[in-house]
């Protein structure tokens, strides 16, 4: 049984990590059934987003104490990489991909984002969490680093955020997650996550795909890339909505109807 549950719903892709021995732990088999998920999910044109979240009461508890252990049991050949570094590398790989991801990512929190489990949520393009949720970077305690997953944080919510939170171990909730940036929604209960995530759906489906894909590419770029060089490539983006997608938009809002792309969502899956 796979421990990774997908479930299509119109345009929306809905991942529940599923593994309630391990805490949704990020096992090699669940990194390898997200990286094929997310794969299928960037080349379908039917896809707009991908909501991912955990069952069982929680998100996930990070990496997989049984993998580390096993891990641990390999030697190092002489001259060659160290086989544990090359394999967390690959973990990095899939952050990178999560970041680079052109569709939304709406990542749910309800439980332990721990470690790897709080890298997943910082990759996130709109976080909603419950307030009691519990985020840490919990590496250091165990004696570890938050290699792969440090500058994802780093870029969500600042180095000296990262700082407090990676040489401390400490925990925090949804309410202090939102505070220092991470989390963008915070709901009191399930029902009020529900009906968060579900407005948050509507609104993602109220806009034109090709449209959020260009502007994701160019927030990316914004800090990252020389100003005038962003708004060059932000002008031809422009132009080349105006005359695709931009199109049919103009024309829905003269005429008070809604666009060709518009898609309405009122009911979600169990979790």
């Amino acid at each position: 049984m796979s421990k990774l549950r997908t479930l299509r719903q119109g345009v929306f892709l809905f991942l529940t990590l599923d593994d309630a021995p391990t805490r949704n732990a990020l096992s090699p088999e669940m990194v390898d059934a997200l990286r094929a998920a997310f794969a299928a999910a960037a080349t379908d044109e039917d896809v707009r987003a991908v909501v991912l979240r955990g069952a069982n009461g929680t998100f996930c508890a990070g990496g997989s104490m049984g993998d580390f252990q096993k891990h641990q049991l390999t030697s190092v050949a002489a001259g060659k990489p160290d086989p544990i570094a090359l394999n967390n590398r690959r973990f990095g790989e899939f952050m990178t991909a999560l970041q680079l991801f052109p569709k939304v990512l709406v990542v749910v929190v309800e439980g332990a984002a721990m470690g790897g489990g709080l890298g997943l949520a910082s990759v996130a393009d709109i976080l909603l969490v419950r307030k009691d949720a519990k985020f840490a970077l919990s590496e250091t305690t165990l004696g570890l680093v938050p290699a792969q997953i440090a500058p994802f944080v780093v870029a969500r919510i600042g180095q000296a955020q990262t700082r407090r939170l990676a040489l401390s171990g400490e925990r925090i909730d949804g309410t202090e997650a939102a505070r220092i940036g991470l989390a963008n929604i915070v709901c009191d209960d399930a029902i009020g996550l529900e009906g968060a995530l579900v407005a948050i759906l509507r609104g993602i489906g109220s806009c034109a795909p090709g449209a959020n894909a260009a502007t994701k590419s160019l927030i990316a770029q914004c800090g990252v890339l020389p100003l005038a060089q962003v708004l060059d490539h932000a002008s031809a983006l422009f132009a080349r909505q105006m005359r695709s997608e931009g199109a049919e938009g103009v024309g829905a809002f003269r005429d008070k109807r809604d666009a060709a792309w518009v898609k309405r969502i009122e009911q979600l899956p169990e979790p």
